[in-house]
């Protein structure tokens, strides 16, 4: 580790979230004269952040933790454009009316990263949209793009995977580098920013917002960058069998969010308890020591942990407990995934591959039988051996539920409305 002297590139380094810096000892002196502002900026491109996104979230987090404060900027502006980096094809457009939508149910997770206020080192929330709509294309170019060498741009790492590959590159995915150096500029105007953050695939970008800074306004402006977070197995960081793991409880419940983090592979504890937890480090260490079976009490750590930062401690609790009942009592957990069926239907039978694609176990009933072949399916704890089979009310709980499992770790509650 580098022996930086300000708590927050300190803070940074000692949890593994530096990648690369620009100038890191003028950034280090900046952050010991008082709070610095910095920025990440997130596109709209769906409902919710994933768990991908974690990573550079947490910046924001150690950001105010160690005294400066955060920017939380909405891409709305640069949404309708959408990021090329290191993508094989462009982005599908969104009209405004989902890109606003996906703005409203994006913002509420934040609040649980940072505390948002007036105070000097209080988080802002704000969406580009402010001022890149408002832009006039021609002076637009006469200003900012000339400032702009398409050679270079041509050669970052972001647009030659593209090129290399013989892909299309729209004119308009070129111009999102120039929007995204130009809201470092405006942020900077605005709010006194001097900092930019991200994953280390924007670091083409971050430098042309620095450059930007330096021709325009004469300003010194700074990047940090933070890994691009895989798990031990190489897999890309929040991807699962059944897709993203996301940050919204509607699109991924506190239950399943737990699982994720207690189901990592033994070699990520560590590094995903310095990244993902506020634990203290001599307390990670601790758990870092741990070995066989014991390594399983620092993934529920983690799980508790990681999942009280973004649904809070309750709900952490709650799926704790969940998975203790359901998975070391062998009880039937209320607090389960739950998914309704008809009651008249159930009452009449229901196709039991059908019934495991509706509770989001299985893809499709192809995927569903295979899994009957090899053993994977029970319902109520008793194997599905027959793939024609058929559940009904009789199959009901004493509880009035009936479970469904795929493996030993994946349930759902089928309960009749």
């Amino acid at each position: 580790m580098t022996a930086y002297r300000s708590d927050l590139l300190r803070l940074l380094d000692e949890r593994g979230q530096i990648h690369q810096i620009s100038d890191p000892d003028a950034l280090d002196a900046l952050a010991l004269e008082g709070p610095v502002t910095a920025y990440i900026g997130y596109d709209l491109t769906a409902p919710s952040l994933h768990v991908g996104h974690m990573a550079n979230i947490m910046m924001l987090r150690r950001l105010q933790q160690s005294g400066h404060r955060p920017i939380v900027l909405m891409g709305g502006g640069t949404t309708k454009i959408g990021d090329p980096s290191f993508r094989n094809e462009q982005r599908p457009l969104l009209d405004d009316a989902q890109i606003a939508a996906n703005k409203e149910t994006i913002k509420a997770v934040f609040t649980q990263f940072v505390a948002f206020g007036d105070g000097a080192t209080d988080a802002v929330m704000v969406d580009n949209a402010d001022w890149l709509d408002r832009l006039e294309y021609v002076p637009f170019l006469r200003e900012i793009g000339r400032h702009f060498s398409v050679n270079r741009m041509l050669s970052f790492d972001s647009v030659k995977s593209r090129l290399d590959q013989d892909q299309p590159f729209s004119f308009l995915e070129f111009n999102y580098m120039i929007l995204q150096a130009y809201d470092f500029l405006e942020l900077n105007r605005r709010y006194g920013c001097r900092l930019q953050m991200g994953g280390s695939d924007q670091w083409g970008n971050i430098v042309n917002g620095i450059e930007l800074g330096r021709r325009v306004d004469g300003k010194q402006l700074f990047a940090v960058t933070c890994p691009l977070i895989t798990t031990a197995s190489g897999a890309k960081m929040g991807k699962t069998a059944g897709g993203a793991v996301w940050l919204n409880a509607d699109m991924t419940g506190p239950f399943a969010f737990w699982q994720y983090w207690r189901n990592v592979d033994d070699a990520d504890v560590v590094r995903f308890l310095k990244l993902f937890t506020d634990l203290p480090l001599a307390e990670i260490e601790r758990l870092g020591a741990l070995r066989d079976a014991e390594v399983n009490d620092a993934k529920k750590i983690l799980a508790t942990e990681a999942t009280a930062i973004v649904h809070g401690r309750a709900a952490a609790e709650e799926a704790e407990a969940t998975a203790r009942k359901t998975f070391e009592e062998g009880a039937l957990a209320e607090t389960l995934p739950t998914v309704e069926i008809d009651a008249g239907s159930l009452s009449q039978g229901l196709g039991v591959l059908g019934l495991f694609v509706t509770a989001g176990l299985a893809a499709s009933n192809g995927e569903a039988r295979r899994l009957v072949k090899g053993g994977g399916l029970r319902v109520n704890d008793a194997p599905v051996v027959d793939d024609r089979a058929a559940l009904s009310d009789r199959d009901l709980t004493p509880e009035g539920v009936i479970k469904l499992s795929v493996g030993k770790k994946k349930h759902v509650l089928l309960r009749p409305r």
